[in-house]
């Protein structure tokens, strides 16, 4: 960065201290902050065609006065003026509302220009801006920006064009020429210049072109760097065992491998193989068989002298994996142990003992695994499930129980593409996106709340037939803001619809950990044949008998989350329905329950709910990590994302980048963000 940039905003003539005060708290402090403070609009000045303009468009337009202007008061102080314009072949009207000084300025014949809603049917427009003069005179695209307190929008562009005069030309070039030459890029200054000034819409594509495909660099390149960096410093295990007793192991399965279940498999065991730590993300789609991946993935570690540990978030998605894995593994003489909070007193002392002497070869349990006094002897393989509900802590206590293990982190929500380069960026991913043979399409259907008699009588005949039906619900208790079915009503009233002959369940979030527990184990075990309940479900319950989703209010959820609530039934060999009972308002929400039964490909839903409600609300609770982009959106610029990701990665690993002088702002780029240092960053 040239030193002229780094000077404070106050040299810039007219900026005195209060603007000066005002710029700091808008995060402006040097040049070089303004500069780079982008707007986050334009408004459209261009003249159009009326005959183009569609109802309630905004539109400038030019034209000749063509009566007196009519001033009417009403209320305290406020005004209505409305005057003829001729436009072309057009007579409109123009409202402007609280403007009455324009009576005395306007005059029969004079040539105005005016920007604001076009009224289709009444052949009007309501005034935002009016010039007296040709539209000549102004500019096409004006940039809007965010300003704040005694800032006006005048003067920050006053500013800016100020700040562009002098020191416009002296913005220094991060990409290098080959770069810049091969995607046919802007110069950084011209790009900054056409940002805040453009002169057409196609030269503001091409500045934004340029800074979307620098702004995804960076952010890959530390991406990259960070992923060579963390592979470099962890020396791994290098699991040594044989492909014949891998491939045995493989034979006693029940089933046969989907081709996608075999080649993550080859991606995971090549990891466990190399000299460096295994840092994998594996997706898979709801009953796509990640289970089974992680369960080879522990017997190689087995095979190869050393012990395996799988952290779940609840107790009884924990009980299900070790009652499967010790089917799978005890007609081998392996141990499978279980360990939760519920383990207690001499039964738990006696496992940890036999843990920390390698008795036992793989561990299951929820957060109790990461607790200090469990001690393994020989730690190869750590698999998290669900592990967006650990933090970044509690998977990293996990891992330090061994020395260097080989790490395998598991999701069933799909996550498209651009969010996994991103918010992934510096693991491996594998997917697994086919699901095993036989497994039969959950049926999903949308229905409107007027025909839930009919929803009842379905969930009555198929619970006759010894199923069980989930209801879900949004809201615990009744919200007078949001006119939703909840939890607590709909238990209700369907203990008064099924009970004595089915006893309906309730579960929500505020129950204590051990009362959801008597639930869920009740729900399991046939006890309750319908369970009432939030979207505490939605993770990890496995109850393959139950074969109905009902889901109140389903347009409250996004897409991804009523995939994983549908994913809780259509895990048994019967046929499996959800039901999506909506009174959609929106287009959006209406587009959502269409998509939900014509699809039941969780990649694509996810794709298609990233479009809907933008990359921020796709994780929920904004924990994803994702980075904030000035200019780049992950969704439309996915295609510059993934082009940047394999630049940054061909870069990272090239010699020439390390050395050439073409490269050497990029290098102090990375260097500034600590990445080289081998900061890890979970």
């Amino acid at each position: 960065m040239t030193p002229d940039l780094l000077q404070p905003v106050s040299v810039l003539k007219g900026v005195g201290d209060e603007t000066a005060s005002v710029l700091t708290e808008m995060g402006i402090r040097t040049i070089e902050d303004l500069l780079e403070y982008f707007p986050y609009r334009y408004e459209d000045y261009r003249l159009r065609d009326l005959a183009e303009v569609q109802h309630d468009e905004r539109v400038t337009v030019e034209g000749k006065v063509h009566s007196e202007p009519s001033l009417a008061y009403y209320g305290k102080k406020k005004s209505r003026l409305t005057f003829r314009l001729l436009v072309g072949r057009y007579l409109i009207s123009v409202i402007c509302f609280n403007r009455p000084y324009y009576k005395k300025q306007l005059s029969i014949n004079q040539i105005v220009t005016v920007s604001g809603k076009w009224d289709k049917n009444r052949q009007t427009i309501t005034l935002q801006d009016l010039s007296f003069s040709t539209h000549e005179s102004k500019q096409d695209l004006e940039p809007v920006y965010t300003v704040k307190g005694s800032l006006t929008m005048k003067q920050l562009r006053k500013h800016m064009v100020n700040a562009l005069r002098e020191f416009g030309s002296q913005v220094p070039e991060n990409l290098p020429e080959q770069i810049r030459h091969t995607y046919k890029l802007m110069q950084k200054a011209e790009a900054v210049k056409t940002v805040h000034l453009p002169l057409s819409h196609e030269e503001l594509k091409h500045a934004r072109r340029r800074f979307v495909y620098e702004e995804f660099l960076l952010f890959q390149l530390k991406m990259q760097a960070l992923r060579k960096v963390q592979r470099e410093l962890s020396k791994g295990i290098t699991h040594e065992f044989s492909e014949e007793a891998l491939n045995g192991f493989i034979q006693t399965l029940p089933f046969t491998l989907t081709d996608a279940q075999s080649k993550v498999l080859e991606e995971i065991i090549a990891d466990m193989k190399s000299p460096y730590r295994m840092n994998r993300l594996l997706q898979g789609d709801v009953g796509s068989g990640k289970t089974v991946v992680a369960a080879i993935s522990m017997y190689a570690a087995i095979v190869s002298g050393y012990q395996s540990a799988l952290m779940v978030p609840t107790e009884i998605l924990a009980e299900q994996h070790a009652n499967s894995l010790s089917s799978l593994f005890e007609p081998l003489h392996l141990k499978v142990a279980l360990l939760t909070s519920s383990v207690k007193g001499k039964r738990r002392r006696e496992l940890l003992e036999r843990l920390s002497k390698g008795d036992i070869h793989i561990m299951v349990g929820t957060h109790a695994l990461i607790q200090d006094e469990v001690n393994f002897q020989r730690l190869g393989l750590v698999i998290t499930d669900e592990q967006h509900r650990f933090g970044v802590g509690q998977r990293r206590v996990l891992r330090e129980k061994g020395e260097s293990p080989d790490v395998l982190f598991m999701t069933a929500t799909p996550i498209p593409r651009t969010l996994a380069i991103t918010a992934f960026g510096e693991m491996d991913v594998s997917v697994i996106d086919q699901l095993p043979a036989g497994r039969k399409t959950i049926e999903t259907y949308w229905v409107k709340h007027n025909l839930l008699d009919r929803i009842l009588g379905f969930v009555d005949k198929e619970v006759k037939k010894g199923r069980q039906a989930y209801v879900i619900c949004p809201l615990i208790e009744e919200s007078e803001k949001l006119d939703v079915q909840n939890a607590i009503d709909v238990h209700a009233m369907l203990v008064h619809s099924f009970s004595p002959a089915w006893n309906v369940g309730l579960m929500h979030g505020r129950l204590h950990p051990n009362e959801k527990e008597a639930v869920m184990r009740e729900f399991s075990e046939n006890k309750t044949q319908i369970l009432v309940s939030t979207t505490v479900v939605e993770v990890g319950v496995n109850v393959p008998n139950a074969t109905i989703m009902v889901i109140y209010d389903a347009e409250r959820f996004g897409l991804s989350q009523l995939h994983q609530l549908r994913g809780r039934v259509g895990r048994g060999s019967e046929q499996s329905y959800c039901i999506l009972l909506a009174d959609p308002k929106s287009e959006t929400g209406k587009e959502r329950m269409k998509i939900m039964t014509e699809t039941n490909d969780g990649f694509v839903l996810s794709e298609k709910d990233l479009e809907l409600r933008g990359p921020g609300d796709f994780f929920g609770k904004k924990q994803s990590g994702l980075p904030e982009f000035r200019v780049a959106d992950m969704v439309h610029d996915y295609r510059a994302l993934e082009t940047a990701r394999a630049d940054a990665a061909k870069l990272i690993y090239s010699g020439a980048f390390w050395k050439d002088p073409e490269y050497e702002r990029l290098r102090k780029y990375l260097e500034s963000t600590g990445v080289l240092e081998g900061e890890k960053l979970d």
